[in-house]
């Protein structure tokens, strides 16, 4: 059995600590929030739960396996690292760190101490993107061409990072998921309308192979949009996360370039086949991805979310930022 200390009962939080109370092999030892009202909260949801204002009765305890971190970004790094110090796993929100040095020293720490470190991209988790990874596998898209997401939305505004440090590691983690490859430039473009931090922003992410990926995302939307397309030399598929049934939709529609050896010889033709919606499982993925945390520290093995798959989504932030400052110029892997 282990037994978790959860710091940060705000938001998310309270997923996080349901979904681990739901499991057989984990259970909720204490909950730390700074706010009164959260843990009042708290204590209502989970009856005879330790619950306090102060975070070192949970880093320090002996009776504490692992450290769930779901606190603002900036606080990551040195919840994180004082948690593994007292040789605790650590299961940390995303974006994992505030920046990509810190991440690595998170990472060695964890290595050095021969603990597991996973970052919460839940999306990894959901019968969507596990299905879509099946049809990359197994050759059912074919080649694969681009990404195209948009996460869009009125709020919720953000103090501490903006909106591509909230939003973007969603898409990131499922992009750095599917497509597998280290990536070779980053472009960014962004405004700020509000608080000085960037509110609309979009995204490119240049891959080998040509393989692109576009990411759109806005606190400013009037509606709430959560739509990816993705396209393969085979196939096409449009992913939206709204739908209550039929989530993925695979086309088999596409172009065919037949010719000789002159750009003028090319012959192009389009295909236009069925349509058809795969079953997608509909497991809770942060149910399924604490499961999976409590394995990977019980067994030793390694998750695929590890603190190196967060590192890479921190170095794409970076890279954003920095194309940001210069108004969408590249910036070089």
């Amino acid at each position: 059995m282990i037994r978790f200390g959860l710091i940060g009962y705000g938001y998310w939080g309270p997923n996080i600590a349901r979904n681990i109370q739901a499991l057989d092999s984990a259970q909720v030892a204490a909950i730390c929030d700074k706010s009164d009202a959260s843990l009042q909260r708290a204590g209502r949801a989970h009856p005879g739960t330790l619950v306090t204002n102060d975070c070192n009765e949970l880093l320090s305890s002996p009776d504490i396996d692992a450290i769930a971190v779901v606190t603002p970004v900036w606080t990551h790094y040195e919840l994180a690292k004082q948690a593994l110090l007292n040789g605790k796993h650590i299961f940390v929100e995303k974006p994992f760190t505030s920046t990509a040095r810190q991440a690595e020293e998170l990472i060695e720490l964890a290595e050095r101490k021969n603990l597991t470190v996973m970052v919460d991209h839940t999306f990894l988790f959901t019968g969507a993107v596990r299905k879509i990874r099946q049809l990359i596998d197994d050759g059912t898209l074919g080649k694969l061409y681009y990404y195209d997401s948009m996460r869009v939305n009125l709020g919720l505004f953000q103090h501490d990072i903006d909106v591509l440090w909230d939003l973007a590691p969603h898409d990131l983690s499922i992009v750095d998921y599917l497509v597998g490859q280290k990536p070779e430039a980053v472009v960014a473009t962004g405004a700020s309308h509000l608080n000085g931090l960037s509110d609309v922003a979009f995204m490119t992410i240049y891959y080998p192979d040509n393989v692109i990926a576009h990411i759109n995302v806005n606190w400013l939307s009037p509606v709430k949009v959560r739509m990816t397309l993705i396209g393969g030399e085979k196939k096409m598929l449009v992913w939206n996360d709204l739908e209550a049934d039929e989530k993925v939709k695979v086309y088999d529609k596409g172009v065919n370039v037949r010719g000789r050896e002159g750009v003028y010889d090319l012959l192009v033709s389009y295909r236009s086949g069925d349509m058809w919606s795969p079953k997608v499982e509909g497991t809770e993925a942060l149910k399924a991805e604490m499961a999976y945390f409590a394995d990977c520290v019980m067994s030793g093995q390694r998750p695929f979310n590890d603190g190196q798959a967060g590192l890479r989504v921190v170095e794409l932030l970076e890279a954003a930022d920095q194309s940001l400052k210069r108004k969408g110029e590249a910036v070089y892997a």
